[in-house]
């Protein structure tokens, strides 16, 4: 194709950022006798000769009009143009990457512009990848298909995707764009990927640490070692922004300790020979711990009452200094000022450091802050989730007062859902400078699961479990959860659903509907239970909560033919039970009715110590709002945990009872308390307690009691195997009893219906594995009865707490 088009119609272009062919070096023999760059001769052409074109005739172009091309060269007819400004369009028309070749040949009042088009792509196509799928590819690449294809886009798309490999450790990762020509100037871009091998963190140390032994801080970094289970575990490849994040962390724990001036001073990552693995080391200085010195209160304003401000102050002199304390503290007192309609107040706190004896004194200053409003909270990304979801986490709406750490704590809150891979919460300015916008810009996470599973034990054979859980269910930020279990001995069916923000409060209402059908094989008569609960739950305090409930439960004992006689065989032919289970079974059908409450104070993610925190419960179930039963259920727990020895060490206690009281009818084994291994280790599920020996067999029923208490001792500490494992060991001493059955004829089979308290000590194995936390007790009971059954192995799933 020719073009021949007027100079006057050429407008200055723009300068492209794509490179051309080497076939170019060959182009444009006056501009480079112009640039003075060699001793290329071109015809009647001097060194400093100037030019004037009443016309340009371009020839070579397909696709690209000839009035693009001239936009590009910048000359305009009649013009005085230079050598070196036909330099400059010749670099322009180059630099738009349109062109693998471009010439510009002056001849006489004509400028000849010869170009050869780059061809388009065709089709895109990744071959050798295997971890990373095509779609993801074809997201990072910036090439396209049906574009014009770029020799310099292909090599940065190649090192994007290179890039993309090393953020999963795989740093030996090549990738190479390869062309294919096809017909009709088109051509097919295929990047051939050699993924490599992980780069694995083989080692991570400190240099520097005095205080905290490196397992405790490999403890605290997100980045791990590499393990045995290295292929399951993706924590331990060598990511750049997850060292820089591992900084952040380490910072935050030894500020969170009083460690005030604690810094990095580096991270050396060395490369292993085979390019298969780093060696980390992260340098460090400590500094010196600093506690809490003097704590005051100030104000500059008139209408602030000091004194009260500082009551409110729990804070204290002598306790070890963190910021997350002030913190705290700050946003306490600025609740408290809204409270008393204290708008715009601010909180300042201002820190004193004291070298001699290692105290920061803290003043808080309350001030009159800017008056600024929130003009509007705008919401994007949610797809899923409804907007009053992410709203309902602001303790501000529009035309409140504006307090960034609100709005600081709203963005927490945001994060705390679950419901969102990134959320970020930022202010800017409104339609006049005394409001303010808030950003909300969310991305979907999935928050749903369906789980199959099976089991065996040796007391319920075989099972299998299907559970299905929703924690954004409609994208109303409800949890909804159901499942089924069944084994040769139990059927199981439960359905949850939560809503968190009751009327737009911070009260959630929960409804729990649950079913079971069990056989119990030890005893030889089978159980019915359901339960219908609906309940309420609400703050109270900063750190405590209350639960009212109202439960309604059906219980049927059923399968099973006695006499009266203690003890004595059947005649059905039936496995025997004894006299008190078929005195009870022979109560039929009952429906239990009753409104109760629990109190929960929980400081253990709240409270001044981060190494410790206590767990205090107490709550009461009153029957007799209808039903067959009146009776008063009451039950207690408390929970402490602190780390000792530089929080190598972690030690738990608990304790926790109960209490049955009939006033209408009576209770039933159904009702009445059974311990098993989850509380009391070391025993059977109904090991320990009242139970009725059948005379002349081994057989004998478990009862349970109308009361129990059980105290747990135990000790976590490591065993000295790499943390990259995730096993640590711990020891513990349990001692409980249940007791209480108020055997009403007077049965001479019923046994240990005193309080008579088991000892057993033990040892655990707790391991992070990659299924979750799980926990292996070994046990031995020290104390036992002669018809108690011991358990001395049992598997759990462990909590932190």
């Amino acid at each position: 194709m020719t073009t021949v088009v007027s100079a006057q119609s050429a407008q200055k272009g723009f300068i492209g950022n794509n490179r051309v062919s080497k076939a170019s070096k060959v182009v444009a023999v006056a501009i480079a006798l112009a640039a003075g760059v060699g001793a290329v001769s071109v015809p009647q052409v001097a060194f400093a000769q100037a030019y004037a074109f009443n016309s340009v005739t371009i020839e070579g172009n397909a696709r690209i009009e000839g009035s693009t091309i001239l936009s590009y060269a910048g000359i305009a007819r009649g013009q005085q143009v230079s050598a070196a400004q036909l330099n400059d369009a010749y670099q322009r028309i180059v630099g738009s990457g349109l062109f693998e070749s471009v010439e510009l040949i002056p001849q006489g009042s004509t400028l000849l512009i010869k170009v050869v088009e780059y061809p388009t792509i065709n089709r895109i196509n990744f071959e050798g990848n295997k971890r990373i799928k095509d779609d993801d590819l074809a997201s990072i690449v910036q090439s396209q298909s049906r574009r014009v294809f770029s020799p310099r886009q292909a090599e940065a798309d190649a090192q994007a995707i290179s890039e993309a490999y090393a953020q999963q450790g795989r740093i030996a990762a090549r990738v190479t764009p390869k062309v294919i020509k096809r017909s009709n100037n088109r051509v097919d871009l295929a990047f051939e990927i050699f993924e490599g091998g992980i780069s694995e963190i083989e080692r991570i140390g400190f240099s520097g640490n005095g205080i905290y032994s490196d397992r405790r801080l490999r403890r605290v970094l997100e980045t791990k070692q590499a393990g045995f289970l290295r292929a399951l575990i993706k924590k331990d490849t060598f990511v750049e922004d997850r060292i820089e994040f591992d900084k952040q962390l380490l910072n935050d724990f030894y500020a969170s300790r009083g460690y005030v001036d604690f810094r990095v001073t580096g991270v050396n990552a060395e490369l292993a020979q085979e390019r298969d693995g780093y060696f980390v080391t992260f340098n460090i200085e400590e500094g010196q711990q600093f506690n809490v010195g003097e704590v005051t209160v100030t104000s500059d304003l008139p209408e602030v009452d000091s004194d009260a401000f500082m009551k409110a102050v729990k804070l204290r002199s002598g306790v070890v200094y963190s910021p997350m304390k002030v913190e705290n503290e700050i946003a306490r007192l600025e609740r408290m000022a809204i409270s008393e309609g204290l708008n715009f107040v601010r909180v300042e706190p201002r820190i004193t450091r004291n070298d001699r004896d290692l105290t920061l004194d803290v003043e808080f200053m309350l001030t009159r802050g800017e008056r600024i409003f929130v003009e509007r909270i705008d919401i994007e990304g949610n797809t899923t989730t409804l907007d009053r979801v992410v709203r309902e986490q602001f303790t501000v709406a529009e035309g409140d007062p504006f307090n960034p750490r609100a709005i600081r704590e709203s963005a927490e809150r945001i994060r705390a859902l679950g419901f969102f891979n990134t959320a970020d919460v930022q202010a800017r300015e409104g339609s006049s400078p005394n409001q303010v916008i808030v950003d909300v810009n969310v991305e979907e996470k999935p928050t749903g699961s369906l789980s199959f599973g099976g089991s065996y034990s040796t007391t319920d054979g075989f099972g299998a479990s299907i559970s299905f859980s929703e924690r954004n269910f409609l994208g109303r930020g409800q949890a909804f959860s159901f499942g089924v279990q069944t084994t040769a001995g139990a059927n199981r069916y439960n359905l949850n659903f939560v809503e968190p923000r009751f009327l737009g409060r911070d009260v959630a209402f929960g409804l729990a509907l649950s079913y079971a059908e069990s056989e119990i094989l030890t005893s030889n008569y089978n159980t019915a239970d359901g339960v219908f609960q609906p309940s309420i739950t609400f703050p109270v305090s900063e750190n405590g909560r209350l639960q009212l409930r109202y439960t309604l439960r059906y219980s049927d004992m059923r399968d099973l033919d006695y006499t009266t006689v203690f003890g004595s065989p059947t005649l059905s032919g039936k496995a025997e039970v004894g006299a008190e289970i078929g005195r009870e079974a022979a109560l039929g059908e009952r429906y239990d009715s009753s409104l109760g409450y629990t109190f929960s104070y929980d400081t253990r993610r709240t409270g001044l110590n981060p190494n410790a925190g206590v767990l205090l419960e107490f709550g009461q179930d009153f029957g007799g709002l209808g039903g067959d039963t009146q009776f008063i259920r009451t039950k207690a727990k408390a929970v402490a945990q602190t780390k000792v020895m530089n929080e190598e060490v972690t030690l738990r206690a608990s304790i926790e009872g109960g209490a049955l009281s009939y006033s209408k009818g009576s209770s039933r084994v159904t009702d009445r308390f059974v311990v098993g291994p989850n509380l009391m280790r070391g025993f059977e599920y109904g090991g320990i307690g009242p139970r009725e020996k059948i005379a002349g067999t081994d057989v004998n029923d478990v009862l349970g009691g109308n009361y129990y208490a059980v105290a747990s001792f135990e000790a976590e500490f490591p065993l000295g195997l790499p943390e990259e494992y995730g096993i640590t060991g711990g020891v513990f001493y349990d001692v409980g009893s249940v007791w209480g059955y108020d055997n009403p004829t007077g049965n001479p089979n019923v046994l240990y219906s005193d309080f008579n308290a088991r000892h057993v000590v033990g040892f655990s194995i707790f391991w992070d594995s990659f299924i979750g936390p799980l926990r292996l007790n070994f046990s031995e009971a020290v104390k036992k009865e002669k018809y108690d059954q011991p358990l001395n192995f049992n598997l759990s799933v462990s909590t932190e707490f």
